[in-house]
């Protein structure tokens, strides 16, 4: 009888270690036989040792009633398994998260016995998607520096660098150009770039829990087309610049002009005299002037040649009267009426006789 008592309680103390993966469920096992001694006085607690000084309680069953919301940050997720009454206590922990790993205990008592189990639980959790990279110039005979690097998950993670086909997406062996730096598996040299280098690679971070992956494309191109690309880059900017240099002198140039234009009408306005009105009746006081200046003129010249040619003739003077010309000035811009002249004065201040020719006093006198 002691032989299996003493198994049992071996069995019963014996630690246990589970290991799962984040986001899965797992279920903790405690089994007693206390539950059936007396209902009204079985106590089952579930407690995480969290360091060698540190517990927090889970879930507990006393005087007739579940807890299951002492810790904030399983709450809700921690549940008994079955009839934890009739002997299954078993816990059970949905969406498993990294901060629930550590050392578990559950403790029956029931009528002044115990039982008890000892679990150790391991989370892990896969590497999360890593981030790929390039260092280098993708120029023939430069060299390449291919990286790649999770920010999360359970170590040991395993970096391993593939090219990947592009006909079948199949996996391939890296060129034998390429090297791995052994202390930092997630970096690959590819030296001494060719054609050949092309192509598309993926790094797979792996760890226990599962592997993520990433994808970097490579193009090698030739060291004469990165020249004649950027020499056609440069001579777009310059042309583009002369382009918009030439639009914008265009534009000043309308804007000086139509400037002048409108003010060259104010310079006119500021530097001359205001203009003197002229009356004028239709067809008499422009035509008159006109008529009359060049009569006047016309009578000069021809008496001085008569006097040159026929000094000794005499004839009548014949006094031409040449029509006054009136003040033009308008203090108040309105009409006046031309003043009345008297030209009986004008006959004693008139010019000396002229000698005209006989024949211009013949066709006179017709």
């Amino acid at each position: 009888i002691c032989l299996p008592a003493s198994c049992c309680v071996w069995l019963c103390k014996a630690q246990t270690e589970f290991k799962r993966v984040a986001e899965e469920n797992v279920t903790l096992p405690c089994h007693h036989r206390l539950g059936l001694l007396e209902q009204g006085s079985l106590d089952i607690e579930w407690l995480l040792h969290i360091s060698e000084t540190v517990q927090k309680a889970v879930i507990t069953y006393s005087g007739g009633r579940v807890y299951d919301d002492l810790n904030e940050e399983q709450k809700g997720r921690v549940s008994f398994t079955s009839n934890f009454l009739a002997g299954d206590a078993s816990l059970q922990i949905i969406s498993l998260q990294s901060s629930d790993a550590g050392k578990y205990i559950c403790k029956v008592k029931n009528a002044g016995q115990y039982e008890w189990a000892r679990i150790t639980l391991k989370v892990v959790e896969k590497p999360s998607k890593p981030k790929c990279w390039l260092e280098g110039e993708m120029l023939e005979g430069k060299e390449l520096s291919l990286q790649c690097r999770s920010a999360s998950g359970t170590a040991p993670i395993s970096y391993r660098w593939q090219r990947i086909s592009e006909e079948d997406e199949r996996a391939e062996h890296l060129p034998p150009n390429s090297r791995v730096n052994i202390s930092n598996p997630g970096q690959v040299l590819l030296k001494n770039l060719t054609q050949m280098s092309t192509g598309l690679y993926r790094c797979v971070a792996t760890n226990e829990a599962g592997q993520e992956s990433c994808a970097l494309q490579v193009t090698v191109q030739h060291a004469q087309n990165i020249s004649m690309i950027a020499g056609a880059v440069c001579g777009v900017v310059v042309g583009l610049s002369l382009l918009l240099l030439v639009v914008r002198l265009t534009i000043r140039r309308k804007e000086k002009k139509r400037y002048e234009e409108e003010e060259a009408p104010n310079e006119i306005r500021e530097d001359a005299e205001a203009p003197k009105a002229h009356l004028v009746k239709p067809s008499s006081s422009s035509s008159g002037s006109r008529s009359s200046r060049s009569g006047s003129s016309s009578t000069r010249s021809t008496a001085n040649s008569a006097s040159r040619s026929q000094r000794t003739l005499s004839t009548e003077a014949t006094p031409h009267l040449t029509p006054p010309q009136y003040s033009q000035r308008q203090p108040d811009r309105k009409e006046q009426e031309p003043k009345k002249v008297d030209y009986s004065q004008l006959v004693k201040v008139a010019a000396p006789a002229v000698m005209v020719p006989a024949q211009s006093r013949a066709f006179q006198t017709v």
